[in-house]
């Protein structure tokens, strides 16, 4: 067994969980590009193979538990024990409270707490048995509220508390957990958010980039740089931390 670390990525075949992935392989790991469908994941493979990485793409609803423990199990089986999480995989379901239904509510919440749950639940043994593990949970800006998003604003803040327990009851098998909370990345479901209400990407960005300190919006790559750092192997006595990437101060 070589000592490459075997990392999962959920929600990997696009956006923010396609660079996280990409910029984990560069960093020398062996990546399991996980998305709701296996298919989906193969042009990110594709990439990280082409630039000289070793992935694979597996499909899983990260809301069913069999599907996740047969996704874990694979990757085990065919990359190595994973002891590098990152629980990235999210949907949108926007709607001002009055309007908001209840599948609304529980696909978000299901997605982003109950599948991060069951990753994370699958994954730990195999970090506790290496005695090395880092989980990384995808947070947002909007658990510090945001109109129009009362499911993703309690589910993200949700993801700060499940992180800090993790850090808590994991610490002692040499497990770190952390969030990250991105600000305004552009990705297809930022596009989408623009579009849905009716304005040209280029000018929402723009937008958004005027109440940014740094004055610029984030991408992906942004987001992956953090990521990085938390699953480094420098980075073991960080953990329980929630680090805004949002281009200027948040808490």
């Amino acid at each position: 067994m070589s000592n490459t670390r075997t990392a999962i990525v959920t929600g990997a075949a696009r956006g923010i969980g396609a660079g996280v992935a990409r910029r984990l392989a560069a960093d020398g790991m062996a990546v399991a590009v996980l998305d709701l469908n296996a298919d989906a994941g193969k042009p990110v493979v594709a990439e990280i193979e082409a630039a000289g990485g070793k992935a694979i793409a597996i499909g899983a609803d990260v809301a069913d538990e069999a599907a996740v423990e047969a996704a874990v199990a694979q990757v085990a089986e065919e990359l190595g024990a994973p002891t590098v999480l990152v629980n990235n995989a999210g949907v949108l379901r926007d709607n001002l409270l009055f309007k908001m239904s209840v599948d609304d509510w529980d696909t978000v919440m299901n997605v982003h707490l109950r599948g991060s749950f069951l990753m994370t639940r699958a994954a730990q043994k195999h970090m506790t048995a290496a005695g090395f593990g880092r989980i990384v949970n995808l947070s947002s800006t909007s658990a510090l509220g945001n109109r129009g998003q009362a499911n993703y604003s309690a589910a993200k803040a949700g993801l700060q508390g499940f992180t800090k327990t993790l850090a808590l009851e994991l610490g002692k098998f040499g497990i770190t957990a952390n969030a990250v909370a991105p600000g305004f990345i552009e990705t297809e479901m930022t596009a989408a958010t623009a579009a849905r209400i009716g304005i040209p990407f280029e000018d929402f960005k723009a937008g958004v980039a005027k109440e940014i300190p740094v004055a610029r919006t984030g991408v992906p790559a942004d987001i992956a740089h953090a990521v990085s750092f938390f699953a480094s192997e420098g980075a073991g006595f960080v953990s329980g931390q929630v680090l805004y990437v949002a281009g200027g101060p948040k808490a």
